[in-house]
């Protein structure tokens, strides 16, 4: 089993940034990468970026690329999402996600999710 929980998400103005935390805690933590998806009101929930347990390889999405960074402290079973140049675009629940590979990107390749935090960029 594995617990994800999400924290950081807020109201910020376009052109700002937040970083969004997920601690990752269970038993098989090790055995999954770590990854952030979004979902905006009435649309599916999509792929944003993916961290492997050791960190050493990490995936995004196109549309974040150059904005977002994933990282891990493996000390603090933390996960982090920088978000940084947000746009109104941007708003949506952001969900932590426990997956087998990090190249994974589609929501069926999920074992576990946390419960979401909210991110509104306002124009």
């Amino acid at each position: 089993q594995v617990q994800l929980v999400e924290s950081g998400g807020g109201l910020v103005q376009a052109g700002g940034s937040l970083r969004l935390s997920c601690a990752v805690s269970g038993r098989t933590i090790s055995s999954y990468a770590t990854a952030w998806f979004l979902q905006a009101p009435g649309k599916e929930r999509d792929f944003v970026a993916a961290i492997s347990w050791s960190g050493g390889s990490t995936h995004y999405a196109d549309s974040v690329k150059g904005r977002f960074t994933i990282s891990r402290d493996n000390a603090k079973k933390t996960v982090y999402l920088q978000m940084n140049s947000l746009n109104p675009e941007d708003t949506a629940d952001y969900y932590c996600a426990a997956q087998t590979l990090v190249y994974y990107v589609r929501t069926a390749g999920v074992h576990y999710w946390g419960t979401g935090t909210l991110v509104t960029v306002s124009s």
